[in-house]
């Protein structure tokens, strides 16, 4: 005779934004709460100074778009995201750098804890506590959930990796150039100059 194994519960973004400030980072993935553990993740000063260089170079992008624009924001931000066929199972992650788009800034109170729905772009710089399976995971479900291009940055080896859902990967070196057509028209910057 086998035991039956009742179905998890999900957790909804409310409940999880209700937990107790511990000091454990985590993370809703799939309606199910991710403890990273006791450490938060580990940033260095390169990585405050590349995430406020892409904020710059997104935001002097921005101001030269017509009204209405979106928004970059920075700092963990956090976004629910949802992968299609699977409404109920909610993500609720930190993205460090995102480009909002006008009609979801429009959509989400300044006081709210979280955007409820994907970035036009999301922005993620390895920390060294970062493993490659944790940013694998993060760019599929950015990608499952309607983000349509992601960057990877590596501070260490001056590299951006960008992802979009229908194509292969994409490095660019310090020595290329950066860009985000369609979803970013107009956007293109020399990539070294997000690592100054």
């Amino acid at each position: 005779m086998s035991a039956e194994v009742a179905p998890r519960r999900l957790v909804t973004s409310e409940e999880f934004f209700a937990l107790p400030d511990d000091g454990i980072d985590r993370d809703l993935i799939d309606g199910v709460v991710v403890e990273w553990g006791k450490r938060m993740t580990r940033r260095h000063r390169k990585h405050g100074r590349v995430e406020a260089q892409v904020s710059y170079l997104l935001k002097r992008w921005l101001f030269e778009r017509p009204e209405p624009r979106g928004e970059v924001v920075a700092g963990e931000v956090y976004f629910r995201l949802r992968r299609p066929g699977d409404p109920e199972a909610e993500a609720n992650v930190g993205i460090d750098v995102a480009y909002v788009s006008a009609g979801l800034v429009a959509a989400t109170a300044d006081e709210a804890t979280f955007f409820d729905g994907p970035p036009v772009l999301a922005v993620e710089i390895l920390s060294p506590s970062n493993t490659q399976e944790e940013i694998d995971d993060k760019v599929a479900l950015y990608l499952a959930a309607g983000v349509p291009i992601v960057w990877v940055i590596n501070t260490r080896y001056r590299t951006i990796t960008i992802y979009r859902p229908d194509a292969e990967p994409e490095l660019v070196n310090a020595l290329g150039e950066l860009a985000a057509e369609p979803h970013l028209p107009g956007f293109r910057v020399e990539a070294r100059r997000v690592f100054e």
